[in-house]
């Protein structure tokens, strides 16, 4: 196991890391990212090998202060500057005008580039002592389940990531909002850890472009999210076809169908979708070492951080159709 605390002492090896081209693994306050110099294109090439991660789909880079932001773009938008202000740090990604020093390779060849200021105390230091922005993906292989612990790293990705820094449960968990803004408007790519509702109040109604097979932003890809066995909305129907099989149950605030599930889980006995987004991945990831045949999710309102909660589960389910 190469997972350690998020000391001082082990942030600053893990920049040395960085700074050495080679990959760490750190908490975000969505998920764990799989780091790289995001300015090294041999670095980060190493993210698409370890991910096993098409290189057409786009990554975000991860800065620490509005110093790096203006290494990598180049923009003029009292819009963006006012989402900064108002969502960074935090689960905000903005896909903007990329400047020549960042690599092809990050972005895909698109002219623009996704970034990010994380907020969370140990990616901050990171990537401030690493001096360079991090292109950090979630850390897992690709299209699997995000991780949200040290330990869901490990069990995915082991000894191919340099250094694992643990830095505890993930607090939003789900990957951040990801918008595009240019001269056609405002678009969201991805719904995630900031709902669009609070976006909305400075940018008026988003066009929604999510799916892409030619992604501008990380997560738009048909299918992604998904665990090793199938998954499927819960419904009375989906039960009756997988009544002979071995069937976990994930449910929002409370189990509403009286069947004999071999797991159950509830998001958030609390109707809270902050906490039902919080502990997503984490179920997944339980529901999928329980030697289940088949994982049925109930389906929540799509409002808020319920956008984002069917977004991740309608991509995975997509995989097993």
């Amino acid at each position: 196991m190469n997972i350690v605390n998020a000391t001082k002492t082990n942030i600053s090896l893990a920049a040395k890391i960085i700074k050495s081209g080679g990959l760490v693994a750190f908490p975000t306050e969505t998920v764990y990212g799989l780091g790289a110099d995001g300015l090294n294109p041999i670095a980060v090439a190493k993210i698409f090998e370890v991910k096993k991660r098409p290189q057409f789909n786009p990554l975000i880079l991860h800065i620490s202060d509005l110093k790096m932001l203006y290494k990598i773009t180049n923009y003029n938008s009292k819009l963006i500057d006012r989402l900064i202000k108002e969502f960074w740090p935090g689960p905000l990604t903005l896909v903007l005008p990329k400047k020549d020093i960042v690599p092809n390779i990050v972005t895909a060849g698109n002219p623009t580039v996704a970034i990010r200021m994380p907020d969370h105390k140990v990616a901050l230091e990171l990537i401030k002592k690493s001096g360079v922005p991090i292109a950090a993906p979630s850390a897992n292989v690709f299209s699997k389940l995000s991780p949200t612990t040290a330990q869901h790293v490990e069990n995915q990705l082991g000894e191919k990531v340099n250094l694992i820094l643990d830095g505890g449960k993930c607090r939003v968990g789900v990957e951040s909002t990801i918008i595009k803004i240019d001269n056609k408007g405002v678009e969201l790519l991805r719904p995630g850890g900031i709902p669009i509702e609070e976006i909305e109040i400075y940018t008026g109604k988003l066009k929604r472009r999510t799916t892409s097979n030619k992604p501008a932003a990380p997560g738009q890809l048909p299918y992604h999210y998904a665990p090793s066995i199938p998954i499927a909305f819960l419904s009375r129907n989906s039960i009756f076809k997988n009544k002979k099989k071995k069937v976990g149950a994930i449910f929002f605030s409370e189990k509403k169908i009286n069947y004999e599930f071999a797991s159950v889980k509830i998001l958030s006995e609390k109707k809270d979708l902050r906490e039902a987004a919080a502990n997503l991945f984490q179920y997944l990831h339980e529901l999928e070492n329980q030697k289940l045949d088949i994982i049925l999710v109930e389906k929540v309102q799509e409002k808020g951080l319920g956008l984002a909660i069917m977004d991740r589960l309608k991509k995975a389910i997509r995989k097993y159709k």
